[in-house]
């Protein structure tokens, strides 16, 4: 009787143990899934994401290389008296001091802090990830949004025009078509507008080397994280 009760006791207990470590291995199995659940949907919000980032700092490179063609046409105009074409002078002058402002989506980089930075398991992958948008990002942001000297419109509209305005050409509603040459100006303004033409270059192409640098890391981090995606 004792041996009965002996095996039916361990039987019992097996049986209690088998189910509680069954079922703490589901709850285990249920996390991992519900984590790697969260994990796959934060990765492809983040490419999302990095993709649209990508198409607005195209953009933005090309509003700065049409601005450093404005640059070579007033140049042009103040070294060499060559004349802007009627039908571009109106929007040459207008890119010549226009600034481009970023536009980052920072939603999956959002989820990502909301749900805890551990929610990426590939150590390398997260470090990437919080280097991309907390460094290099804002490296764009500040040029753009933050630094005062790399104000374009800021910085030389009002002086620029002040020198020009008295050889522009506008139309009967009131639209610049045309700047005068030969230009009525001094030497010494002259020489002013050349120092403008020649920061304005400077900032515009430091600008470009830095979107061409951020770019390049944007790529680099969507290919690692379309590569961790399949891995899953």
């Amino acid at each position: 009787m004792k041996r009965i009760l002996w095996k039916k006791f361990i039987f019992e207990f097996l049986s209690i143990f088998i189910a509680v470590i069954s079922a703490f291995a589901l709850s285990k199995w249920n996390d991992n899934r519900s984590d790697h659940l969260s994990e796959e949907k934060i990765l492809k919000e983040i490419r999302n994401g990095i993709n649209l980032d990508f198409k607005d700092f195209e953009g933005n490179t090309f509003g700065h290389r049409l601005s450093l063609r404005s640059i070579q046409l007033f140049k042009d105009l103040v070294i060499n008296q060559k004349t802007i074409p009627t039908d571009s002078t109106s929007i040459m002058y207008t890119v010549l001091f226009r600034d481009y402002a970023p536009i980052i989506n920072q939603s999956g980089y959002e989820s990502l802090k909301a749900s805890g930075l551990k929610t990426i398991s590939n150590d390398s992958l997260r470090f990437e990830i919080i280097t991309v948008y907390g460094f290099y990002y804002k490296i764009i942001a500040k040029l753009e949004e933050e630094i005062d000297e790399m104000k374009s419109y800021a910085n030389y509209y009002r002086p620029i025009n002040d020198i020009l305005y008295p050889n522009m050409v506008f139309d009967d509603k009131g639209e610049l078509i045309s700047i005068k040459v030969p230009l009525e100006i001094t030497e010494n303004q002259r020489k002013e507008l050349l120092s403008y033409f020649w920061r304005l270059e400077s900032n515009r192409t430091y600008r470009l080397q830095r979107y061409e640098l951020v770019k390049s890391k944007m790529t680099l981090l969507k290919k690692h994280i379309e590569s961790e995606l399949k891995n899953k």
